[in-house]
């Protein structure tokens, strides 16, 4: 689907006001910096990506032609048809951004558009899940839901955690493998990359409860933690009920631990500090990494009592609460278990039906731009999914295929019904959708960001995010073992390494104008309010699914006149060297859509660029408006 062919004019009209009295262009001419040379070239190698089965391929084939079967019996219920399929131009930029989470390059543009393979739609499905992007991308898209931050607290280390998340999409953990592993994980989170989804709600052991509830279960039943719910059918008393199995979860290491028999010893080191440093200042580093080892988690037995101003007359405050699921039963083969493992066995369970529909329903609004059920995590009965059979089915096929999301979506990207042509709706109309092709949705900052990288340096990984054993051999102290002065010597590695200011300050060996030119997903998190993310709606990751995509004003004038976009103009960025290495001035123009838009120009933009061109003196100035112009679209921040 095509916008406006006016979105170029538009463009260039907001680049030139004076065009209609023929004056060059007005705009601020980029400074002078050349880009960092590690993102001047091609990237070495970023990381192996567990393959798609092949085998498979004509199984998920059959599951999407039900979808589009499912899809296609209601909209004739509903007296409506289905979009025509999207032409390649716009498969190819929304598979990109779907899957890769950026637009694609000229070269790769050109590879799947003149390619004439029927099955070229497939093939590059699967290329596109097996490559580094789709990791990144699906960081992203974990990030924003699990809360994924650097530092929860003042003395957690998450980075271990973070990189476990990217781990487990690398290799395609299966989804209830890893979120088991989660919720039961135990040890410090270099040793245990799984127990910084604990150590995320440290110190808030009922909002953790209900976090879990509503990220894989779609349920909300965080009013029941003071009262009876208003508006569904839980209980106060559920509540405590399920609260009941993590109450024995405990984040600091416990008497008993290595090196910890009378004293605790990370409060000895710092107190030993203390008699060394002038004035007893101890540095940031060596605090942050002693306290870092003090957080354990592990599980003891505890008793979960109700609060004291329990009101209601069905049991006394505070008296003693029996571990409860909210429906069904634990699994047989984990009531033997700690209370913490029958939890996350319920939860996960593939006789769960609310966590596989939760995580479809997730996956199918990421693609499809809208939820079968909405709220996505807000399962209820005055919520109905607005196709109750292709619920079921997408629910089913989760389990049938192991809980591996990568065939999932694969099925997905197959279907007629992602292929089609997008519509434009609105998600707060109130109307159901029947996804007669997927809505038109607007870029998440991710990819705004990811695909402006794609645009401007050959490079977009020139570092990644350390994985957990990097991490481990700089961050961990054994208490039984290092005495002060081995602690001392590690702070000090740390402080060189991993420690916050130290390594930030490495990242801008990459960066341009203050601004760290690699993916998004290895960037700091949260990134400060006046980062082109947070001006594109990234969250602040203190709430689930907390990213915005409302447009601002910030929005508008970072991409006027902020550093990120004069990237693509600097000598050595990616597009400036396609484009100048071209010859000819009709298939300059044609790349530079090719490179933005992902489609080649009409009519109407051939005729505004050639006059764009004529109006300016040097060429590279003319053909760099026709870049900033397209950029300032509509089009180009949209997913057709």
């Amino acid at each position: 689907m095509r916008f406006l062919v006016l979105t170029l004019l538009a463009g260039v009209m907001l680049l030139n006001p004076c065009s209609a009295q023929r004056q060059p262009a007005k705009r601020p001419a980029p400074p002078k910096i050349k880009l960092p040379a590690s993102v001047r070239s091609a990237p070495g190698k970023v990381m192996n990506v567990s393959k798609v089965i092949p085998s498979t391929r004509n199984r998920l084939a059959g599951a999407a032609f039900q979808i589009d079967q499912l899809v296609e019996d209601q909209l004739r219920e509903k007296d409506q048809r289905p979009n025509e399929m999207a032409s390649d131009e716009v498969f190819l930029r929304r598979v990109y951004l779907d899957i890769a989470g950026r637009i694609p390059t000229l070269q790769e543009a050109k590879k799947f558009l003149d390619s004439a393979n029927e099955d070229k739609r497939e093939n590059l499905i699967d290329q596109l899940l097996e490559s580094p992007d789709y990791v990144s991308n699906m960081y992203n898209f974990w990030a924003d839901t699990l809360r994924l931050t650097d530092r929860p607290q003042a003395n957690i280390i998450a980075d271990p955690y973070l990189s476990y998340i990217k781990e487990s999409l690398r290799v395609n953990k299966p989804y209830d493998e890893w979120v088991y592993e989660m919720l039961t994980a135990d040890g410090k989170v270099w040793e245990n990359g799984a127990v910084g989804y604990q150590l995320r709600d440290d110190g808030m052991p009922l909002p953790y409860v209900d976090n879990t509830v509503r990220v894989f279960l779609g349920t909300q039943i965080g009013c029941a933690q003071c009262h009876d719910h208003p508006f569904d059918d839980w209980t106060q008393y559920q509540f405590y009920q399920l609260a009941a199995f993590t109450n024995g979860t405990r984040t600091r290491m416990l008497k008993g631990y290595p090196g910890f028999e009378k004293t605790n010893p990370a409060n000895a080191l710092i107190n030993e500090a203390r008699t060394k440093f002038d004035k007893g200042r101890v540095p940031g580093n060596f605090q942050r990494l002693v306290r870092a080892n003090s957080y354990v988690v592990s599980e003891v037995k505890a008793t979960m009592r109700l609060p004291h101003d329990y009101a209601y007359a069905d049991h006394d405050p505070k008296e003693v609460v029996q571990p409860a699921v909210l429906w069904g039963e634990v699994p047989t083969k984990a009531r033997d278990s700690s209370p913490r493992e029958q939890f996350a066995a319920w939860l996960t369970n593939e006789k769960n039906e609310q966590f596989s529909k939760t995580i479809a329903n997730r996956l199918w609004k990421r693609f499809m731009g809208v939820g079968l059920v909405e709220p996505i995590d807000d399962f209820q009965d005055i919520y109905p999914p607005s196709n109750e059979p292709l619920m079921e089915f997408l629910s089913e096929e989760i389990v049938r295929n192991d809980f591996d999301l990568k065939e999932f979506m694969r099925m997905i990207f197959y279907s007629r019904t992602y292929q089609r042509e997008a519509s434009d709706f609105d998600p707060s109309s109130g109307d159901s959708y029947h996804y007669p092709g997927p809505t038109v949705r607007r870029m998440t900052a991710e990819q705004v960001w990811d695909s402006i990288l794609t645009l401007a340096v050959q490079n977009p990984w020139p570092f990644q995010r350390p994985t957990v054993d990097e991490l481990a051999s700089v961050l961990d102290i054994r208490f039984d073992q290092d005495n002060y002065n081995r602690v001392l010597e590690k702070s000090e590695t740390f402080k060189d390494t991993y420690f916050a200011g130290t390594y930030k300050r490495s990242l801008n060996a990459h960066a341009y104008q203050g601004n760290i030119l690699c993916r998004a997903s290895e960037l700091p998190s949260p990134l400060p309010p006046q980062h082109f993310l947070r001006q594109f709606g990234q969250g602040d990751r203190e709430t689930i699914n907390g990213s915005q995509q409302d447009a601002t004003v910030p929005q508008i004038l970072a991409m006027f006149n902020g550093p990120i976009t004069h990237v693509m103009l600097e000598p050595g960025s990616a597009i400036v060297d396609n484009v100048l290495g071209i010859k000819e001035t009709r298939d300059r123009v044609d790349a530079i859509f090719l490179s933005v838009l992902t489609r080649m120009p009409a009519g109407a933009d051939r005729r505004i660029a050639a006059g764009e061109l004529q109006k300016t003196r040097a060429d590279n100035v003319g053909y760099g408006n026709i870049v900033w112009g397209l950029l300032n679209t509509r089009e180009f921040l949209f997913i057709p």
